[in-house]
């Protein structure tokens, strides 16, 4: 079957690349029995991979259950997945059968994996090893084949160093990942769904579908989607209920994107397009407090270069040169002419192209040098938190 029929089956909206590559991804994988690991951001649509897996699987006729870790108290989720027997706690008034008994055969899909309290980790590792489980308030060892898909909007691997998840149990569900883009990857995606979820909602609700303009698809594809697809269909709904015109310009589309000036999108691209400048605030104070330091230096560079006076620049400038000679120009004005040290006179103003990205590493890796490489201190010195250091320094590569 082609990536367009599949698509189609799972109601799946988009062309960009990394989607079909998941997707491609996931129907591989499907005929075996091996632990696929699903990895996204919150609201990027990951509960339908487990579900194309299972369709392509030899287990399509079995159950299949999705569970969210992260909506069962951690008091119940024992009982929830590995059942109880009658009397082994307070209000347990008769025997319960859980998801890995009745799932037998069949697939089942943990979502929000990284919520699971270690006590629950240890149980779930001993299925996916052998595929035994006990009973809460039971002694007697049971088996169990069932197909686990996990999925999560954290860093396992981050979760691990902090001892908050088992590296044991994390390469044990990572045996295959699959990780499905961001929205702001994802291009013009974002203005096919947008139309598709128009017409859902023009639809359910008797309307006329609401319609954007050209520039108000540009910003919607300049936006940095921190919600994903959910936020863009809650956006939809709204324009769609709240709005009288039905052609969606910029005007009327700004209000309802969150901290659209925050995230100014296109600053970045690329590689660089996952700089979010609402999480990074504190790094990015840091760094306006460096440039402006920067930006005062220049100034009194400029002063005294107007003045024609001896000037010793500052030695930790970057991209400043001494220059050989001052002396007024031939017009008798106090524009300074600077004689390179080739002997040729410049007269065009040199400007600095300073880069957001290129200021936050060298500033995070001049912290980590002059700390020896220890996270903690490089961390308190740059005014941030550990995490953000740590996921920082996996974005620039900086070891």
């Amino acid at each position: 079957m082609d990536i367009q029929s599949i698509k189609q089956r799972f109601g799946i909206i988009g062309k960009a690349p990394k989607l079909e590559q998941a997707i491609r991804r996931a129907v591989r994988v499907a005929p075996t029995d091996i632990t696929v690991l699903v990895t996204g951001e919150s609201g990027t649509g990951k509960e339908i991979i487990p579900k194309i897996i299972h369709h392509f699987s030899a287990r399509k006729h079995g159950p299949y259950f999705a569970i969210n870790c992260g909506a069962i108290p951690e008091g119940t989720i024992d009982s929830e997945l590995f059942g109880h027997e009658k009397g082994s706690f307070t209000g347990a008034i008769s025997s319960r059968r859980g998801y890995f008994e009745v799932a037998d055969k069949g697939t089942l899909f943990l979502d929000e994996v990284a919520e699971l309290p270690l006590t629950t980790q240890v149980r779930l590792l001993r299925v996916l090893e052998n595929g035994e489980y006990i009973k809460v308030g039971s002694s007697k060892v049971q088996k169990t084949d069932v197909r686990i898909i996990a999925a999560t909007n954290r860093d396992l691997v981050r979760l691990v160093e902090e001892g908050k998840f088992r590296e044991d149990l994390y390469y044990r569900l990572a045996t295959v990942q699959i990780s499905l883009p961001p929205l702001r990857e994802r291009g013009e995606d974002i203005i096919m769904l947008f139309r598709k979820f128009a017409s859902d909602v023009a639809h359910k609700y008797h309307i006329p579908p609401v319609r954007l303009t050209h520039e108000a698809e540009q910003m919607l594809m300049r936006y940095h989607w921190p919600g994903n697809i959910r936020e863009l269909r809650n956006i939809v709904e709204q324009l769609s209920v709240l709005e009288e015109s039905r052609i969606i310009t910029p005007e009327i589309l700004r209000p309802y994107l969150k901290d659209y000036r925050m995230n100014l999108p296109g600053l970045v691209s690329g590689e660089n397009a996952r700089f979010d400048f609402g999480k990074d605030r504190e790094l990015i104070f840091k760094m306006i407090y460096e440039l402006k330091k920067d930006i005062d230096n220049l100034k009194v560079v400029t002063q005294e270069l107007m003045n024609r006076q001896p000037l010793a620049l500052p030695q930790n400038m970057p991209g400043t040169q001494v220059p050989a000679t001052y002396h007024g120009t031939p017009d008798g004005t106090n524009r300074p002419i600077i004689i390179e040290q080739n002997g040729t006179a410049d007269n065009e103003p040199h400007e600095e192209t300073l880069s957001i990205q290129e200021k936050e590493k060298e500033l995070i890796r001049k912290a980590l040098e002059k700390h020896h490489g220890k996270r903690k201190a490089a961390a308190k010195e740059l005014g941030i938190s550990e995490r953000t250091l740590y996921r920082k320094i996996k974005q620039y590569n900086l070891q």
